[in-house]
This record gives structure tokens, C-alpha cells and sequence, in this order.
């Protein structure tokens, strides 16, 4: 049979190659997929859009938008310790003593969130922050993951800088065994057509 008759399929995570350990003496080593995906670091997504607008409305909505990578993480892709570094900017104007639910999300699972009261804001700026570490891996009750940030925005009064920070950790309904999707999202708490929100730039960085 020629080479060319054979059908490929992508290589599974548990798949392996034959390598070079540089580590134990330059010995010959087997290396699944994951493992070598697990040393490569960097930029894994920048959004190339501004987001869904978010205003006179009570539906919680994304804040983010298409762009460039993968904001999803496959099935058993996890191992314990990756850490992650999320970035979002853009704008936000609201009523006095609005309501805004921020989430960070893994599909239908929160991870973390920022409850705030926002004052009376005329096209502000707003920064989102987000840094995450894998503790341990395995279904839902057994992985966790640990989340923590700061969600800042400048208001009309005074142009001062406002807002919250967070920390938490997700064990019991976080699950490396299934795929995971970041998502961010907005929810005002009345629809008012002057509560408006949206990123425009929002990049995701593997930095463990």
C-alpha cells in the first residue's frame, strides 16, 4: 500500500513520541502528547473584535468576542499547576447605583465573579484582570481550581478609580475530564439604556 493510501486522524493526548530527556542524561524517552503540551507557554488567544454590547438589558451576555487561539481546553488537558492570565479593557457607562454581575466561566460553571455597584459612569474605561491555577485535576468533586483578580473602572465623580477584587476557589463543580471554554460575562442588574458595557481587547497567556 503507498504511504499516501493511509487515512490520519489527529494524534490522541496519550499518544507518544520517541525524544531526547534532557533532563536524565540526554536518554532516549517515550513523551505522550500531553506532556508536551503541557511545556509550551505563551499567548493562547487575542480577541480581534470588540465585543457584543451589553446595555437595557437583564440577560447576562458575553463580554467577549472572536479573535485569534482557543479559549477551550480539551478534555484531560489540565495538569496540575498550569496557570493562566486573563486581560480585558473597554468601556462602560451606567445610571447611579446600577447593578453589574461580572462571572468568569468554564462553560456553564462559574469559577469566579465581581458583584458591584456602579455609580453614575460616561464612557469610562474598565480593566479585568483574572489569573488561574490548576490545583488538582480529575470530575467534578476531586479538581479545583483556584481564581483571583480585579475588575477597576473610572467613574464620572471625580474620575476616581473604583471597584473590587477577588479571590476564590472552585472544587466542586469544576471538571478537568470534560472540555472547558472561558467565557466572561456581563449582567446589569435593570435594563436601562444607559447601563452599557464591552471589551474591546481581551487576551488569555499560559504563564505555568
Amino acid at each position: 500500500m503507498k504511504v499516501n493510501n493511509y487515512n490520519t486522524v489527529a494524534p490522541a493526548l496519550n499518544d507518544k513520541l520517541f525524544g531526547t530527556d534532557t533532563s536524565n542524561n540526554n536518554e532516549t524517552a517515550n513523551f505522550t502528547i500531553q506532556s508536551i503540551a503541557n511545556l509550551v507557554t505563551g499567548g493562547l488567544f487575542a480577541q480581534t473584535s470588540t465585543s457584543p454590547v451589553v446595555t437595557n438589558t437583564t440577560t447576562e451576555s458575553s463580554i467577549i468576542d472572536g479573535g485569534v487561539g482557543t479559549l477551550t481546553v480539551p478534555a484531560n488537558g489540565f495538569s496540575v499547576g498550569d496557570s493562566f492570565v486573563a486581560h480585558l479593557t473597554g468601556h462602560i457607562s451606567s445610571a447611579n447605583n446600577q447593578g453589574l454581575h461580572i462571572r468568569i466561566k468554564s462553560g456553564s460553571v462559574v469559577l469566579a465573579d465581581a458583584n458591584l455597584t456602579i455609580p453614575t459612569t460616561t464612557t469610562k474605561h474598565w480593566t479585568l484582570d483574572i489569573t488561574f491555577t490548576v490545583r488538582a485535576i480529575g470530575a467534578a468533586g476531586t479538581a479545583s481550581i483556584a481564581s483571583g483578580g480585579m475588575f477597576t473602572y473610572n467613574k464620572d465623580a471625580s474620575t476616581a478609580f473604583d471597584g473590587l477584587n477577588f479571590s476564590t476557589e472552585n472544587n466542586t463543580t469544576f471538571d478537568t475530564t470534560v472540555s472547558n471554554t472561558l467565557d466572561i460575562t456581563a449582567e446589569w442588574s435593570a435594563a436601562n439604556a444607559a447601563n452599557i458595557i464591552y471589551s474591546e481587547v481581551f487576551t488569555l497567556t499560559k504563564i505555568k
